[in-house]
């Protein structure tokens, strides 16, 4: 599975932190979920620590699930 990348961070006056993804808003901490983020993200890989936190990483078993007879039903493609 490829390490994540893309992520960056910036911490506003307020003390909100808002985490994008290749330019785009992936999540917005405030308060003690801030300061947790900050913590965490100044020790260690900051690229996974970022993916964790907004839920934008992939397990590896979305296509073998999108295939799946359960997920299929009602759609037409031809994948």
């Amino acid at each position: 599975m490829p390490r994540p990348h893309g992520f960056s961070y910036a911490q506003r006056a307020d003390g909100t932190v808002v985490i994008t993804h290749q330019g785009r808003a992936a999540g917005t901490l405030r308060g003690g979920r801030a300061e947790k983020f900050l913590a965490e993200a100044g020790g260690g890989d900051d690229q996974l620590v970022m993916a964790r936190w907004t839920g934008a990483y992939k397990f590896g078993n979305e296509r073998a699930a999108r295939n799946h007879p359960r997920n299929r039903s009602g759609r037409r493609d031809s994948r």
